[in-house]
């Protein structure tokens, strides 16, 4: 079983920054892509980053320039730099593994989710 451990939320000023972690752990061969989603009260889910073992990386537009995805591949873990930050970006942010491979089998998994408060 893979388990998707996230830490790093929390409240900050408008302006402010805040650094997300995800670690997965479990028997784990390979991972294809990691990324963070965010879900705000009424809305829907949707992409905030992600990036593959090749270090390709695709950014929501509103993000573009303030937020930054990294990964330690060694270590599986990914990690958001989320700088300049503004109420809009208030939301749950769940971190997603895809494709995680063990053995033959592969399958996506999700984090708990960690809540990003921006407000003053």
């Amino acid at each position: 079983q893979v388990q998707l451990v996230e830490s790093g939320g929390g409240l900050v000023q408008p302006g402010g920054s805040l650094r997300l972690s995800c670690a997965a752990s479990g028997s784990i061969f390979s991972i294809y892509a990691m990324g963070w989603y965010r879900q705000a009260p009424g809305k829907q889910r949707e992409l905030v980053a992600r990036i593959t073992s090749g270090s390709s990386t695709n950014y929501a537009d509103s993000v573009k320039g303030r937020f930054t995805i990294s990964r330690d591949n060694a270590k599986n873990t990914v990690y958001l730099q989320m700088n300049s930050l503004k109420p809009e970006d208030t939301a749950v942010y769940y971190c997603n593994a895809e494709r995680v491979c063990s053995g033959y089998v592969c399958n996506d998994y999700w984090g708990q989710g960690t809540q990003v408060t921006v407000s003053s």
